[in-house]
């Protein structure tokens, strides 16, 4: 009970234009926070594996991954030459002292266009949807959250997923929009309206399970510690909490479908680079399938290759999950606080 009173009170006294606010504010602070690990972590990478051209990185601002296509070999913030790196925090010096501190932040404005709408959606979505399903689901309105974080993943990755593949186009080529216009254009003439959402089904297989166990996990771990520390309303380091452990298990249990969606995401761009209308014709040719590109991972690298890249994924993903929801929980209450200050008020002063 203690759970669905919390989750149910979250979406009461706050309008969904203050929960937009909310999630934008908490969006901007997790990119703000993880964004220069994600920009040192490529730049120790290109410094022991230099990129060549044509070939491509995922660069992520801790809401979303984004693919980059590397230009002569050597080109963009992300890889100017900075010396040498003996390590993480020597990395950090070095950028920071030799070309500012704004370099730490390299690529995050193109990523935010995205990335803010789409959390946005997703957590304005998710909070609507939990409450009213808790009311309709009764005795099972425990589950409320699993069901609400699946479909609210769905609304936004389909939502955001055609921006995705046109911003890969524009960055990969250098088309002008004419170019860009005309291609999409052929493709669905081609192909039909669906070729706009390539790729969609690897990142679902990702992003779904994963909101469906965050949400669960969250809500489930929130009440608890609720009850631990004898509180009624979770504080900011509960929720920081929860978020954090929360997406850590989350994290792992889909990591190998990121792994996949990360391969397929590289190989997109890679063909993009080359030729945009060979890129479209042969994108399911290559990689027809999640579990085809499992079974090929297998082969090739055995079945710990599904886990490649536990580590990172695991500190990047725990402190940004943690961070989105603390500020989005904060938020919303300091908008509930002041709605009620605001309606109690007049009635307070008049009593007095």
């Amino acid at each position: 009970m203690n759970g669905q009173s919390s989750t149910s009170s979250a979406s009461n006294g706050i309008t969904p234009l203050q929960q937009m606010v909310a999630s934008c504010s908490g969006a901007i602070l997790t990119s703000l926070f993880v964004t220069p690990l994600d920009v040192v972590k490529i730049r120790l990478q290109a410094q022991k594996n230099p990129f060549p051209k044509g070939k491509c990185f995922v660069y992520c601002n801790g809401l979303m991954d984004h693919i980059c296509v590397c230009e002569n070999g050597n080109s963009r913030a992300w890889y100017k030459a900075s010396g040498h790196f003996s390590g993480t925090l020597d990395a950090f010096i070095k950028i920071v002292h030799r070309e500012g501190i704004k370099a730490l932040w390299s690529g995050l404005p193109p990523t935010l266009v995205m990335a803010v709408p789409a959390t946005v959606i997703y957590f304005t979505c998710y909070d609507q949807l939990c409450a009213a399903l808790r009311v309709r689901m009764g005795d099972y309105s425990q589950e409320a959250p699993l069901l609400a974080g699946a479909i609210a993943r769905v609304g936004s990755a389909t939502v955001i997923s055609p921006l995705e593949l046109i911003r890969t186009k524009l960055q990969s080529q250098k088309q002008s929009y004419r170019e860009l216009t005309d291609c999409i254009r052929s493709a669905v003439q081609s192909e039909g309206w669906w070729s706009l959402w390539r790729g969609l089904g690897p990142t679902l297989l990702r992003d779904v399970p994963f909101s469906a166990m965050y949400w669960y996990n969250y809500e489930k771990g929130k009440s608890w510690l609720c009850e631990q520390y004898n509180t009624r309303e979770p504080t900011f380091t509960i929720t920081f909490m929860s978020g954090a452990a929360s997406g850590s298990f989350a994290s792992v249990v889909t990591l190998p479908f990121d792994v996949v969606k990360t391969r397929r995401q590289v190989e997109l761009g890679e063909l993009q680079a080359k030729n945009c209308n060979y890129c479209i014709k042969s994108l399911f040719q290559v990689s027809s399938s999640t579990f085809s590109v499992m079974r090929r991972i297998v082969a090739q690298h055995g079945f710990g290759g599904l886990f490649a890249g536990f580590l990172p994924r695991l500190i990047k993903v725990a402190p940004a999950c943690a961070i989105m929801i603390s500020t989005y929980e904060f938020g919303k209450a300091f908008f509930r606080k002041n709605n009620q200050e605001r309606i109690l008020g007049p009635l307070q002063t008049s009593s007095t």
